[in-house]
């Protein structure tokens, strides 16, 4: 729940570097046959007018107990997005009590008065979807979108916790939730790099500045909450007047009004929250420390303390951070990159806060190169851009992507992102809902005098430099908590009784209709329509995946596919990233199992010249030999950090344990680094050519615009698209080893770690391809949602765990369950142990009960209109139904096919498709504290190295 965001940005990347792939050249292969000549170029959309695409046009009133109510209406769906927000973070926390605001949140989830138990079950109940809550330095929120005929639940639900909760507050809840969020400390602290955020916040803000300590606080604090001094805390700073509601979606402010004064007009106002004031501190002098950790290279972290959301250099900041090292043609990637190959990666951009904000730049050092050099280098480029500033086209390509991104956000009324989010926001930090509006229009404003400015007064200040190096981080600072026992200080509250509303009347899903037409190649095209926003999506969808390498070659799809925007139709990596950053396009390219994709979501506006550079990448890519190289150095990076990684590690070794080695299944998406090092230009063009074509595509659109319009445009660039005359390539599949009748452990060992990673995983004899509507809702019940049986019984009941997941995982050809499971390393061999035990029961003497059955039905049910309300979820369905050979309009009939169910028919589906003594654990923690624990197990346990 806690939304610890991005502090070391450059570590969250090194799985994004395994996407980058590359190889060296040892052949020159022949280029692809002429494709369709590009049409002359049309001109981009300006930012200007982009800004008047974005509006949220909303009302507003106040209730005499001070709650401020926000209502947008959006009536696309029959859904609502309830958004509640309350302006205390854990920049308002005293020392001593570093982490409250984020137990508390995680606290306000386990039931109140009226709805005692845990939040998530009535949720389900109701068919949320995008529900959750975070909590962050300046605000805590708590969120879900809800069938409109449920927004009277919804309201109740998040007027109780706010009025009514304290007498479900017990000390069994906290020290529970202690557990949880010292489980979520474990596994944000356990990843490579997982410890700078402590230095950053330690050496940037003084002792006793608001932003000085972490969200997640220290172990001691969290140790030391009473069940008083937490209770304390919610009568101070959860009052109506320290809170924002939104309410967006299929809502009128005629129809909010008397709902929300129904709700939450007899909660009594508290005190107000006056945030924690925070000038900009500024460094006496430069700082720099090493650190030692798992990474694959050095990586050098520049920071600095600058203005936050209120000031008038916001934008000037952000778009100065895009330039350096934020867009992919950013003066960082261009110089360290691509053109002196100093870095495998760079990244620069601002993260604002209520008060300040934070200023970050990134270096990851290409192995072999002095890592003292390329911070010589990266300074003196920094020092001439900030002298120097921007150029116009610059400024106006940064500028372009933010507002485009803010169009494509703005198409969903809630989640993490949506529309509630930018009205609360606006409200919370800078007490104006408009203010995302006044946001943009200074991004369609700025000049690149500003920028220059704004960084010559910022970032000419002593910075504070972190050099991350490979080496073994200090000893890791564990809890000391032991559950109380005895007597427990107490505030008491009076309980108030109140009635639950009922629900009826859910709106079925209306899919939108999909229309199918063939380019004069014969290439397939499946169209919907959505005019929510003007934005175009487009999904190439080739019948490849990295089911399409050899045993021997895999990474090949990875690699190939990371190279289409790096050199095509004779224009450089870097002239495509500035072509795509003018139109406000995103490319990307990634594949699954079956599939490789090439994406686009064009404003709709530039969706000419956008589908021109996408015919660019897909048909006439060059693989130029120096792009070749570079992009080899950063995924071998990449493969290096996974194998550092402890999710990464686990999901390294169990696809060759499920399948074999040779089966097209084991492949590692981003590949294996013998291979990578051995891919000439040859084999890359080779995959591209037998792959990548016109007659192994199939095309999916949603868009605002006409089918007609689109046709046209995609015939003009795709639609005299000839296939090479090499073969069309052929995936061979051979069946996977039998499924095991004996379970068994294989350890990596990672010393340590304070937590390990469990993944178990068999293969089963399910058809993909099948009716899938029981076993959905019996694994709803077991392992994939939050109230599943291995989820609560981990997390909620024991605390070993931030969260426990199973799910199957459909391919085309086979579908395996997969379990993962991060937990306290103290406690691997006892969870193990709890996963077998519900497992085993499940399948054998606990079949599914009367109350998990309908809420699980409930919320498949109620959730479907609310599961596809972008164009991005469309997009995503339609590629599904292709993949499976399912009706256009499956998702329309998925409601009925849930309702057929009954108990037995989940009982049976998933004991059909599960055996409890079929599993293959993979462990990855520290040897010398897990092995014990897993020699108590009675199954056998082999070590494996890093894959």
């Amino acid at each position: 729940m806690n939304n610890k965001n991005r502090i070391a940005v450059l570590l969250a990347s090194a799985s994004l570097l395994a996407a980058c792939a590359t190889a060296p050249q040892t052949a020159v292969a022949p280029a692809a046959p002429p494709a369709a000549a590009a049409p002359a170029p049309s001109e981009p959309a300006p930012v200007s007018a982009l800004v008047q695409e974005v509006a949220i046009p909303h009302t507003s009133f106040k209730l005499a107990n001070g709650l401020t109510v926000i209502v947008h209406e959006d009536h696309k769906a029959p859904i609502v997005a309830v958004s509640t927000w309350y302006n205390v973070g854990s920049k308002d926390e005293p020392k001593g009590k570093t982490g409250f605001a984020h137990l508390f949140e995680h606290l306000m989830f386990n039931g109140s008065d009226n709805l005692p138990g845990d939040y998530f079950t009535y949720l389900q109940q109701i068919g949320a979807t995008d529900y959750n809550g975070t909590t962050w330095f300046d605000r805590t929120n708590y969120f879900e979108t809800v069938p409109k005929a449920a927004l009277d639940r919804a309201l109740f639900m998040e007027s109780d916790r706010m009025g009514y909760l304290l007498g479900a507050v017990t000390q069994e809840k906290l020290d529970n939730q202690r557990g949880v969020v010292q489980n979520e400390k474990r596994q944000g602290d356990n990843q490579p790099g997982g410890l700078t955020e402590y230095e950053v916040l330690g050496n940037l803000f003084p002792e006793g500045h608001p932003y000085h300590h972490s969200t997640i606080g220290s172990m001691a604090d969290l140790d030391a909450a009473s069940l008083a001094t937490v209770k304390e805390w919610f009568i101070d700073k959860y009052g109506p007047n320290n809170a924002v509601l939104v309410l967006a979606g299929d809502i009128t402010a005629a129809e909010a009004q008397p709902l929300v004064e129904k709700y939450f007009g007899a909660i009594k106002a508290g005190p107000v929250n006056t945030p924690a004031a925070a000038d900009v501190p500024t460094l006496a002098a430069p700082k720099s420390i090493v650190m030692k950790d798992r990474v694959a290279a050095v990586q050098i972290q520049k920071h600095w303390a600058v203005p936050g959301l209120q000031s008038d250099q916001l934008a000037a900041l952000d778009i100065g951070g895009s330039i350096l090292g934020g867009l992919a043609s950013s003066r960082l990637d261009k110089i360290l990159v691509r053109d002196e190959k100093l870095a495998v990666g760079v990244s620069a951009g601002l993260q604002p806060f209520q008060r300040i904000g934070m200023f970050e730049v990134d270096a990851t050092v290409k192995p072999g190169v002095d890592p003292a050099g390329v911070e010589k280098r990266l300074d003196e480029i920094m020092a001439e851009f900030i002298a120097n500033g921007p150029t116009e086209d610059e400024v106006r390509r940064a500028a372009t992507r933010e507002v485009s991104g803010r169009i494509r956000g703005l198409e969903q009324v809630g989640g993490f992102g949506g529309k509630a989010v930018a009205l609360a926001e606006g409200e919370v930090f800078v007490g104006d809902s408009d203010f995302y509006k006044r946001t943009l229009d200074a991004y369609a404003a700025l000049t690149p005098a500003d920028v220059k400015a704004a960084l010559q007064q910022w970032l000419t200040r002593p910075a504070f430099t972190i050099r991350l190096e490979p080496g073994d981080r200090p000893p890791y600072e564990e809890t000391k908590f032991k559950p109380k026992t005895g007597k427990t200080a107490d505030i008491k509250t009076p309980k108030v009784k109140r009635e639950i509303p009922a629900v009826s009347g859910n709106a079925p899903l209306d899919f939108p209709a999909v229309q199918h037409t063939t380019l004069s190649n014969g290439i397939k095209v499946s169209y919907a329509q959505r005019t929510t926003v003007p934005v175009t999506q487009i999904a190439l969808g080739f019948d490849a995946g990295y089911a399409a390498d050899a045993p021997n070659g895999r990474g090949l799809q990875n690699m190939t596919l990371s190279l289409l925007d790096e050199g095509a139709a004779g224009k450089s990596s870097q002239q495509i990233a500035e072509d795509e950053e003018r139109l406000g396009a995103q490319i990307s390219a990634g594949g699954g199992a079956d599939t490789s994709n090439v994406t686009l979501s064009a404003l709709s506006a530039n969706l000419g010249p956008s589908l021109d550079l996408l015919a660019d990448l897909v048909q006439r890519p060059d693989f130029n030999a120096p792009e070749v190289e570079r992009v080899r150095t950063q995924i071998l990076t990449g493969i290096a950090q996974e194998q550092k990684t402890p999710e990464r590690m686990a999901g390294r070794a169990l696809p060759s344990l499920l399948y074999g080695p040779t089966h097209p299944y084991a492949a590692i998406g981003s590949g294996d680094p013998a291979a990578v090092k051995a891919f000439s230009r040859e084999d890359l063009v080779g995959f591209q050519q037998r792959w990548l074509r016109p007659d192994n595509l199939e095309i999916f659109v949603v868009s605002n615009l006409p089918l007609a319009d689109v046709q046209q445009q995609l015939e003009q660039r795709f639609g005299t698209w000839t296939a090479p005359a090499v073969a069309k390539g052929e995936k061979v599949f051979t069946a996977p080893p039998a499924r095991p009748n004996a379970q068994r452990i294989v350890l990596i060992d990672r010393p340590g770690s304070p937590q390990s990673i469990i993944v178990g995983g068999q293969v089963t004899p399910v058809d993909p391809r099948g009716e899938m509507a029981a076993l959905t809702l019996a694994n709803d019940v077991l392992g994939v949602q939050f109230l599943s049986r291995i989820n609560m019984d981990l997390r909620e009941t024991k605390g070993w765990s931030y969260g426990v997941r199973g799910t199957t995982q459909l391919n085309a050809k086979v579908v395996p369950y997969v379990i993962s499971a991060p937990v306290q390393a103290d406690r691997t061999g006892d969870s193990i142990k709890a996963l077998q035990a519900d497992i085993r029961e499940f399948l054998t003497t606990k079949p599914v009960t009367d109350e998990e059955f309908e809420r699980n039905l409930a919320n498949r049910v109620s959730q479907l209109p609310g599961s596809f309300e972008t164009s991005g979820s469309v997009l995503g369905a339609m590629q599904t139904n292709a993949l499976y050979g399912r009706p256009d309009n499956y998702y329309e009939l998925l409601a009925d096919k849930y309702r057929s169910q009954s108990k037995a028919s989940l009982d049976a589906a998933l004991r059909a498709a599960v055996d409890p003594n079929g599993f293959v654990w993979v462990v990855v923690g520290d040897a010398a504290k897990v092995k014990p624990q897993l020699a108590k197990l009675g199954l056998p346990v082999e070590e494996m190295q890093p894959k």
